[in-house]
């Protein structure tokens, strides 16, 4: 029993680093993968002026940013303000569920890389008409799944079509709470004056850092320095780094867990040396020399530590694959974690089998025997 819960120690500081290394990996390859496909989205808001003052981006802004050489998408928000999405009529009007109103055009989805899951998304002839897409949180919010019958929403004082309900959208994931209309009929219901909140742009990749250089200036040349540009993959930048500070600390704590497996190992070995004397003294009578029972006991506690090592790459690298494809990541075990795991044991195990191999090896025969 004491050997059992030795190997479950040295088992779980394994299984811990192992987990810890294999997840992280498998976490950096897909924040890296969306970095890949996002790293070139930016955003341009209107500011505020030194004195507080709310300043709008002009109504050209997405005109004069599409013109820009490595711009490649650019697309429009306006928020409409104080107006909000209810399931029917007969809701109260504070009862909101956060979810606001946002007129676009149809070129959202290519920009954000957004993706519809139910219905289509608005195009030139339904952003005339009271036709709405929801958010994947709007939607469910609202208890709207699905688009097999047809649903209406309460928008306003007036009555929308649902015609489609997106996926949640990476790194803007704001939107997933939002309803779309377009710009017409934002004009013709909700008295939208052409000035948009917000732009979305994509550029050429190497040439991100020089778009946003001249965004301010060409959104509002006549106040750029109320322009706030930002590029939402600083967010996944910022997890890269603080998955690496959490990690540290895992990893000490998997230390820990090892050196208490060692420790039990170097208990259990002790108490074997004192409960297995005669077996000893028995093994000298025989001609077995002190370097003989050294190598008996100090094998034994690599064994013990060997087979917690296994159990434990095991046991983290199951935890890492169903980790992984739960998060639909790539699967990523690192070498360090697979052999580093087993290196790890056999170092504990011989380190916590020295003492007692050594202790039984200095046992006199005619001592050991006296216990018979």
């Amino acid at each position: 029993m004491r050997a059992l819960l030795s190997v479950l120690g040295i088992s779980i500081g394994i299984a811990a680093i192992v987990g810890v290394l294999g997840i992280s990996q498998s976490s950096k390859s897909g924040l890296l993968a969306e970095l890949g496909r996002l790293g070139n989205l930016l955003t341009v808001q209107a500011g505020s002026t030194g004195f507080g003052q709310q300043v709008e981006l002009p109504v050209t802004a997405e005109g004069m940013v599409s013109r820009v050489g490595p711009v490649t998408n650019v697309t429009e928000t306006a928020a409409i303000g104080n107006t909000y999405v209810y399931r029917n009529s007969f809701v109260p009007a504070i009862d909101t569920n956060g979810i606001s109103l946002v007129a676009t055009d149809a070129t959202l989805p290519a920009t954000l890389g957004a993706t519809v899951a139910h219905g289509t998304y608005l195009n030139a002839a339904t952003a005339h008409y009271p036709a709405v897409v929801l958010g994947a949180q709007a939607a469910s919010l609202l208890g709207i799944h699905n688009l097999a019958h047809p649903t209406q929403v309460w928008i306003g004082g007036h009555w929308f079509t649902v015609i489609g309900i997106l996926n949640p959208i990476e790194l803007v994931s704001q939107m997933d709470s939002m309803a779309f209309v377009g710009f017409p009929v934002a004009e013709q219901y909700f008295g939208f004056d052409g000035h948009p909140s917000e732009l979305y742009l994509r550029s050429v990749p190497s040439e991100v850092n020089s778009v946003a250089a001249v965004l301010p200036a060409t959104a509002n040349p006549s106040n750029p320095s109320t322009v706030q540009v930002s590029q939402p993959s600083d967010i996944l930048k910022a997890e890269v780094a603080a998955k690496g500070a959490y990690n540290g600390l895992l990893l000490g704590l998997g230390a820990v867990a090892l050196l208490v497996g060692g420790v039990g190992i170097a208990n259990v070995m002790v108490i074997s040396v004192l409960e297995r004397r005669s077996e000893i003294g028995l093994r000298r009578a025989l001609g077995a020399t002190r370097h003989h029972v050294a190598e008996q006991f100090l094998a034994e506690a690599l064994l013990l530590s060997i087979l917690g090592g296994v159990a434990g790459t095991v046991i983290g690298g199951a935890a890492t694959t169903i980790y992984a494809l739960n998060q639909h990541w790539a699967i990523q075990l690192p070498a360090l974690a697979l052999y580093g795991g087993i290196s790890a044991a056999l170092v504990i195990g011989a380190i916590a089998g020295l003492y007692p191999s050594m202790r039984a090896a200095r046992l006199s025969p005619t001592e050991a025997l006296r216990t018979i």
